[in-house]
């Protein structure tokens, strides 16, 4: 793994050798927003953020950024590298922030109450800030109450489909109530706001919902966590088949590469999992709590997590990592599925203490984003034939402290 340099998130810290990202400010400005009002915001923290030397250059290389989600710090994270080089740590505030579809062109976000979708308002040869080839500016937010939503895709009809964890369910969106259910699994026998089975991940083929997970087969209130250490399944979303019961907390099934690809959170590996008979090949550990999932070519991106007390302690994860002499982390991680190499890495250290969801953006070199609380919201009028320029106050944001 190569060698990291760290650079914590000041203005007056002296620059280290390593890669020098920019990233919104450590202390987050209050959300005046009604959803972020409701919520609240916590005491704000430092957050350091380091990474692996040679990201910013793979990167670059390949021209390539991604997105992360922290619903604990209620954050979208875009990550790219600047046109001098330097890596990029955009952040913007979404209570709650959890799953994530993300596309060059369009980004939806599930929030505590809402999914939002964001668009992209630059044409190609276009910049932001004179740095950034990609903004996203939030367009529809639809209410859903809180569903405690966990990952999002988008169909064949260009119709979001969620895997609604509160009612054990997949849905999508209803035009006068908070959802229209899609699908259960068999052994649910009611539609209820008792998050039974703890229903978390989708995979999508041909443009359908194929796979999901779920930490158990549970059917009665809060029953899942009971069954966090094993029983935890994926599930063959068009007949009902149960492919592998063999998990702990499973999360983000992936169809990629011609395999089916699951995360064994629980444990701490990425795994490939036969379709047919069930049988699980790990792939490659990671030194947290691993939750979402993302491929390009034959890379995966996936994401840590800190352990948190009672949902995340006594996992058989704590001794895989004590067995290799390491501590959990909360970052990002990009493996070669060839041979299970962790390549590059992306470290949170501070108030962000946990991810959830990641998504590449291929052909993407830099992302930013209209924040919801920022006076771009009301400013940022854009037409067809225009370039929008972000105001100063974008400007202070991105500048506001230095990540290396």
């Amino acid at each position: 793994m190569p060698p990291r340099a760290k650079t914590p998130s000041s203005r007056k810290s002296k620059q280290k050798a390593g890669a020098r990202a920019r990233a919104a400010p450590a202390k987050r400005r209050r959300d005046t927003t009604p959803e972020a009002g409701a919520e609240g915001e916590p005491k704000p923290q430092p957050t350091t953020i380091s990474a692996s030397r040679g990201l910013a250059d793979w990167l670059a290389t390949h021209r390539i950024s991604f997105a992360l989600t922290s619903y604990q710090t209620g954050q979208l994270m875009l990550v790219g590298v600047l046109p001098n080089g330097r890596l990029s740590v955009f952040q913007r505030n979404f209570v709650r922030a959890m799953g994530l579809w993300a596309s060059p062109q369009r980004i939806y976000v599930s929030a505590i109450a809402h999914i939002w979708r964001l668009e992209n308002v630059l044409k190609d040869g276009q910049a932001a800030n004179q740095q950034f080839d990609r903004l996203y500016v939030p367009r529809t937010a639809h209410t859903t109450g809180d569903l405690d939503i966990h990952e999002i895709a988008v169909d064949g009809k260009e119709r979001v489909v969620f895997v609604n964890t509160k009612y054990s369910c997949l849905a999508t969106f209803d035009p006068v109530h908070s959802f229209e259910p899609l699908w259960q699994p068999s052994f649910i026998s009611k539609l209820a706001p008792e998050d039974r089975c703890h229903l978390n991940g989708l995979a999508m083929q041909d443009d359908r919902p194929k796979y999901v997970t779920a930490v158990s087969r549970s059917d009665v209130v809060d029953g899942w966590r009971e069954r966090r250490h094993e029983g935890g399944i994926i599930i063959d979303v068009e007949t009902d088949r149960i492919v592998t019961e063999d998990l702990s907390m499973p999360h983000s099934p992936r169809l990629a590469n011609g395999s089916l690809w699951v995360i064994d959170s629980g444990r701490g590996y990425l795994c490939r999992v036969d379709a047919a008979d069930g049988r699980i090949e790990r792939v490659a550990f990671c030194p947290g709590f691993l939750r979402g999932l993302s491929f390009w070519r034959h890379f995966a991106l996936v994401a840590t997590s800190l352990p948190r007390d009672n949902t995340f302690k006594g996992l058989e994860l704590e001794d895989n990592i004590k067995a290799r002499d390491g501590e959990a982390r909360c970052g990002a991680y990009i493996v070669d599925t060839r041979n299970g190499d962790i390549l590059h890495w992306l470290r949170f250290e501070g108030a962000v203490r946990e991810l959830f969801d990641a998504g590449f953006l291929p052909g993407v070199r830099a992302p930013m984003c209209v924040g919801l609380a920022s006076p771009e919201m009301r400013t940022l009028i854009t037409l067809e034939a225009d370039e929008p320029t972000p105001s100063a106050e974008a400007k202070r944001a991105h500048k506001g402290a230095k990540v290396s």
